[in-house]
């Protein structure tokens, strides 16, 4: 039992250190269906870039390996749209489904240590080891109908229901073998309990982070407040991170001044390009951006104003990221 426990304590610290190597702020990766597009991928499907793990596996980790270098400290899989029920209604056997799972975090790993393997021989290193987080997409992400950006799921989801969803597909996921999950993109303060409560009831030992989306930048996408969500994830020892991803860039420092007064836990932050995406129409409708010298410029401040961890989501790329870790690294010459 000590050992056990002494086992624990060490997966729970992998994310403090990582945070700690990258001078306080550590770089996730980006926009990864941006980037899959971007190599002629066609994910126009209701398992978005989840589509790619059976169709071009090899385009995946191809992806990885640009983030890294890109300079990314986080991978996170290509699972977010990865579901049972999903990959059931395609035809495929749940022995299948689970394997591609699988095969989302094993791409990843594969990525970061090829990357490292060969970095480690070309002096000076300016990366770190960077950890695999198995990407949990919220209910709606699965429905594909746009509910994760507002949190309306019907009086029919229940907590149980929502528990249901997700277990399975966090079993999978944990047994291949990540550094820490992501729950990304949650909606609702109901969602963020089914979490927890999972995190609680299958036992989970590794890292994890749970992500809001929010609209305004004040509440969570189904207008509940950040202070009733938080509340719930503060409770709970196995959340280690919290934040905000898919939501405007504009909107994120203020946020992150929220989340500091309201949480000790880390702070991880990756928005978007700015662009705003129309669920029905499947599409995303022109609006105001940031480029990427906007983002290593506003970097900067959110790490002053907290943020830990520190990345890009929908339509932002590589190049990005870039911009993030120089971003990052000027910040910490004057420091």
């Amino acid at each position: 039992m000590v050992k056990e426990g002494m086992r624990e304590a060490t997966a729970a610290r992998v994310l403090e250190d990582l945070i700690e190597r990258a001078g306080g702020c550590a770089v996730v990766d980006g926009g990864f269906a941006t980037w899959l597009e971007h190599h002629g991928a066609n994910i126009n499907d209701p398992l978005w870039s989840a589509s790619c793990l059976i169709t071009n596996p090899d385009l995946i980790k191809r992806v990885h390996m640009e983030y890294l270098e890109a300079g990314a400290d986080i991978l996170v899989t290509s699972s977010y749209q990865a579901t049972i029920p999903g990959f059931l209604s395609r035809g495929l056997s749940m022995e299948e489904s689970e394997s591609l799972l699988r095969k989302s975090v094993a791409l990843a790993r594969d990525a970061r240590d090829s990357f490292w393997s060969t970095v480690q021989k070309v002096p000076p290193r300016g990366h770190n080891r960077a950890l695999v987080a198995a990407s949990i997409g919220s209910y709606g992400a699965y429905l594909a109908d746009g509910s994760e950006y507002s949190g309306l799921y019907g009086h029919g989801v229940t907590l149980d229901k929502l528990k249901d969803f997700h277990r399975r597909r966090l079993q999978v996921l944990v047994e291949a073998g990540p550094d820490l999950l992501a729950f990304e993109t949650i909606p609702n303060k109901l969602e963020a309990q089914a979490c927890i409560e999972l995190l609680d009831e299958e036992n989970i030992t590794i890292p994890s982070w749970i992500c809001f989306s929010s609209i305004d930048g004040e509440h969570a996408a189904s207008g509940e407040s950040f202070k009733d969500c938080l509340d719930i994830l503060n409770k709970s020892e196995k959340v280690n991170a919290v934040g905000i991803n898919c939501t405007p860039p504009h909107l994120i420092e203020n946020l992150i001044f929220m989340f500091r007064k309201l949480t000790e836990k880390a702070i991880v932050v990756y928005p978007n390009s700015g662009e705003v995406w129309d669920g029905c129409a499947k599409r995303w409708l022109p609006s105001k951006c940031f480029d990427d010298l906007q983002f290593k410029l506003s970097v900067k401040r959110w790490q002053e104003a907290g943020a830990n961890l520190i990345g890009g989501c929908c339509r932002t790329t590589p190049s990005t990221v870039c911009a993030i870790s120089k971003g990052l690294k000027e910040q910490a010459l004057f420091h």
